[in-house]
């Protein structure tokens, strides 16, 4: 195993953790953004700040307004006075389109994921883009 594989284990692993924060019942996405060997900023799946923490409604269906790990995590670094270009972003999860789109947008280069989401379109527009996809898993 090389040392930037076991740096990615160790981070996803760390992005599994966090994803234990989601109060969303049918996933639990968690993301970290790192640059420089510094986690510069985190996020879960869930509500926007001052929503009620429950995120499917009464059929199950995840509410229009959730947001996603990575989206939680690129408008947190924007709050702060870190910059996401060049980072690295490492999520449960494989990126939807939009998610993919912030990514690109906020100059993360580098995304390391460990499950597949269902719609690849997410993975094929941050190729097409030039980021770095790699697929980790953390079994």
């Amino acid at each position: 195993m090389t040392k930037q594989n076991k740096v990615d284990s160790l981070y996803m692993r760390m992005a599994h953790i966090w994803s234990e924060n989601s109060y969303c019942e049918r996933r639990k996405v968690g993301a970290l953004l790192v640059k420089d060997k510094m986690i510069i900023s985190d996020g879960y799946n869930g509500t926007p700040s001052g929503f009620e923490n429950t995120c499917e409604d009464e059929n199950n269906v995840s509410k229009p307004y959730v947001l996603h790990a990575e989206a939680n995590a690129i408008t947190k670094v924007a709050r702060s006075n870190n910059s996401s270009d060049g980072a690295t972003l490492y999520v449960t999860d494989s990126p939807c389109m939009e998610c993919s789109k912030l990514i690109i947008q906020a100059g993360i280069k580098r995304v390391v994921y460990d499950r597949e989401y269902r719609i690849a379109d997410g993975l094929l527009l941050l190729q097409r883009a030039g980021v770095e996809v790699v697929r980790l898993s953390n079994e």
